[in-house]
């Protein structure tokens, strides 16, 4: 269950004031229409982090040693100064015609926007980490769906509760501690 906890918690924070939760909010707020935008976000959710963790479960398998586990920790240590850079607010001109239109848009930009996005990365490590592909996947979209599925029931709102400079600094101490925890277990010092 830790993979779980873990994959569910640094991705629900990391993601708050994410270009994938600034891009449900614009969903929600073009369209109107918030079952389709979240069961786009889920499918492209679960397909995103399958095959990132998949990826990172596999490295980890081709890889091991102390040398790999540092290079996670450090990976980690990273993630934490990339979490403190805001990201921008991109639609990418998503049109949601015809019947299918705004789920499939949804699913479509959910996917690629979240390629070589912190959370699809910090996925591969959680992966290689824990070495599970299923529960780590699990958790990652959980993370996802409980940042994401307010910002479409609330829109723009969501972000003013809290000021995303806080989350963002909430965010690069977890993925710092992770690392940190990574790199100490590696080194015999846990």
């Amino acid at each position: 269950m830790e993979p779980i906890f873990v994959s569910t918690g640094l991705v629900a924070i990391a993601e708050i004031g994410d270009k994938t939760q600034l891009l449900a909010i614009i969903l929600a707020a073009k369209f109107k229409k918030p079952l389709p935008i979240i069961l786009g976000i889920l499918v492209a959710t679960l397909a995103n982090h399958a095959l990132a963790a998949t990826a990172g479960y596999l490295v980890a398998q081709w890889l091991s040693g102390t040398l790999f586990q540092t290079l996670v920790g450090g990976a980690f240590i990273v993630m934490a100064g990339w979490a403190l850079i805001p990201d921008k607010e991109d639609d990418g001109g998503i049109a949601g015609k015809g019947k299918f239109g705004v789920f499939l848009a949804t699913t479509i930009a959910f996917f690629f926007v979240e390629i070589g996005d912190k959370t699809q990365i910090a996925t591969s490590l959680l992966a290689a980490r824990f070495e599970n592909i299923l529960l780590v996947t699990i958790g990652t979209t959980l993370g996802m769906m409980l940042a994401n599925v307010p910002a479409v029931l609330i829109g723009e709102a969501a972000t003013k509760v809290v000021p995303l400079k806080y989350v963002r600094i909430g965010a690069a101490v977890i993925f710092a501690l992770i690392g940190v925890w990574v790199l100490l277990a590696t080194y015999g010092v846990l």
